[in-house]
């Protein structure tokens, strides 16, 4: 398991000196956001993505996804059409950039945030609608020979590991798989079941998932907003449903300040070495 970061945590001119942050804090691996980056995918060269590839390489440093989350279900459907030109573009970069997964996220029908909820979101038509857009996302990652990683968390569509396991038996693609984060997976009065709502969820989905998050919460009901080791989730034991599956990806930071990044990773490298 390799503990890494999303780059843009580290704010600097460039990628190369944010990329310069990670490899001072020590960390092995990112989640890289190319337009926080300022780079537009649709854009990249043969020439860029092997100097972008290069600047990791050479600090050490693995591309261990790429951010293509979008508001997949979003009512503006001019956005929604945008959200699958950029993944493709995004799908097309992927393998020149030395990476495989590519994260998204199951929407809302809160057209106003992304990770807000919506009481239209358990509906039907939203289970329909969003089964049929991420159809259409594999389809595009699976011609680019890239996967999906989905997270499942309390405010979109997918809002349980249930609902995850049922949207992969559905799609049944291996270019949909899992990104887990255990701060989004606990709905209003779930915190005192802590153990057995992060046990269900690695048992129903311990063979798809390929990266996991690193972050924290202070409530149930939302997604977690804080850094990991400054909330509420058991640490301890979701590192240890980790290693249960084998998972020996990389676990990404975020949701923190860059001078929090030194507790943070220290706070998770202690546990992830128990």
């Amino acid at each position: 398991m390799k503990l890494g970061i999303f780059h843009k945590v580290f704010e600097r001119p460039t990628l190369e000196e944010s990329l310069d942050g990670v490899q001072a804090a020590g960390l092995e691996a990112v989640q890289l956001d190319l337009t926080a980056a300022g780079i537009d995918p649709a854009a990249l060269t043969d020439a860029d993505c092997e100097r972008i590839r290069a600047a990791h390489a050479t600090r050490g440093i693995e591309i261990a996804a790429l951010s293509g989350t979008f508001n997949i279900i979003d009512p503006d459907l001019e956005q929604r059409r945008a959200g699958m030109q950029w993944l493709a573009a995004l799908a097309a970069a992927s393998g020149k950039l030395g990476t495989e997964l590519i994260t998204t996220c199951t929407g809302t029908r809160n057209p106003d945030y992304m990770w807000g909820g919506h009481p239209d979101n358990s509906t039907p038509a939203a289970w329909a609608e969003m089964v049929a857009a991420m159809g259409k996302a594999v389809e595009i990652a699976e011609a680019q020979g890239a996967t999906l990683v989905f997270e499942p968390e309390v405010n979109n569509v997918v809002d349980s590991a249930q609902k995850a396991r049922r949207l992969l038996d559905e799609v049944q693609s291996e270019h949909l798989q899992v990104v887990i984060d255990g701060a989004n997976l606990f709905h209003a009065g779930q915190l005192p079941r802590m153990r057995e709502v992060l046990d269900e969820a690695f048992d129903l989905l311990g063979d798809s998932i390929r990266l996991a998050h690193a972050k924290d919460l202070e409530q149930d009901g939302d997604v977690g907003h804080q850094a990991a080791g400054t909330g509420l989730l058991d640490y301890d034991h979701y590192l240890a449903c980790l290693r249960q599956i084998g998972f020996d990806g990389s676990l990404i930071l975020h949701s923190l300040e860059e001078e929090q990044v030194a507790a943070s990773a220290a706070f998770v490298r202690e546990r992830m070495n128990t």
